[in-house]
């Protein structure tokens, strides 16, 4: 009898702790669970975060495409509305050199995965007003211009280049396959790093206005910050230069030039979160902005079947 009753203590115990581990693990709203997917299909979708970065600093910075500097590896049609930014000669050295690092990503994807060159490149649509739409500031006069000054082309950088790394930081625990997992880290280190460089060349000048508007680079970077969550629908993940204090590193400063969350992680985010802001429609399924095909690849596929949260 006595071990009976010790039984059923310890199952008592075992149900007790079960529900105490459950009730601390957090639910995750569907819209902003990740899509089932294989890690080939990843990569592939990651392709497109590339190859839409590595577009948008080579055209910016020299006029230049991927198919000028690796002839063969990417094909697909051309993007629309890419032109010259207006950025000082070592600024715009650097934002070709970032450019170059993509391409250099790409190669490396093609070398290490079963997926080959050309590698599709979906329809990229580069207009300012596209990017000032996504980011909110199309009410702005004159019209906010990503092209027409160093500091507008960093407030639009900035936000690009932390979709691959949020992105990368979501998938990289379900990548397969040792070279699989070494290549996706290190594409991710390199976007951690791009994405740094633009915000620490704002915090630079992070209370001065931003000509020809009486905006300051602190206002302007909370705007884009909210503008970016608004379209993901997963919570605050993309933050401004000056936070309030709660959102500060362990609560103690106001300034905030490597953005995390609670324990300074870097965020993540999923497909359907990264699409629904490069779409700038806050809809998985409904193309436009950047994109205004929809990226390619098996993963958008998936994500677009009939019937699946968006």
């Amino acid at each position: 009898m006595a071990s009976r009753s010790c039984l059923y203590v310890v199952l008592l115990l075992l149900a007790f702790q079960s529900t105490v581990i459950k009730a601390t693990v957090p639910v995750v709203p569907p819209q902003c669970r990740p899509v089932p997917a294989a890690t080939l299909a990843r990569i592939e979708f990651l392709v497109n975060l590339l190859i839409k970065v590595a577009e948008f600093f080579l055209r910016s910075s020299n006029g230049t495409g991927i198919e000028d500097i690796a002839p063969g590896l990417v094909q697909g049609p051309v993007p629309i509305g890419a032109t010259l930014a207006t950025l000082d000669s070592p600024t715009r050295a650097v934002v070709q050199q970032f450019g170059l690092a993509l391409v250099g990503n790409l190669r490396a994807i093609v070398n290490v995965t079963l997926l080959r060159a050309p590698l599709p490149r979906p329809q990229l649509n580069f207009t300012a007003g596209v990017f000032a739409n996504i980011l909110n500031l199309s009410a702005l006069t004159p019209p906010f211009n990503v092209y027409g000054g160093q500091t507008q082309f960093f407030l639009v950088a900035e936000p690009l280049t932390s979709l691959i790394q949020y992105y990368l930081a979501q998938v990289i625990p379900s990548i397969a396959g040792i070279p699989q997992q070494q290549l996706v880290t290190g594409i991710g280190l390199n976007a951690a790093a791009q994405h740094g460089y633009f915000r620490t060349r704002l915090n630079a000048i992070v209370n001065i206005t931003v000509p020809p508007y009486t905006i300051t680079v602190a206002s302007f970077t909370n705007t884009t910050a909210t503008a970016v969550n608004l379209l993901g629908l997963c919570g605050v993940k993309n933050e401004g230069l000056i936070v309030p204090l709660p959102l500060g590193a362990e609560n103690r400063t106001t300034t905030n030039v490597i953005p995390g969350d609670v324990n300074s992680l870097s965020p993540r985010r999923t497909e359907r979160e990264t699409l629904r802001i490069l779409h700038g429609t806050g809809n998985a399924t409904r193309p436009g902005g950047i994109f205004p095909s929809g990226p390619n690849g098996t993963l958008y596929r998936l994500v677009i079947v009939p019937l699946r949260l968006s």
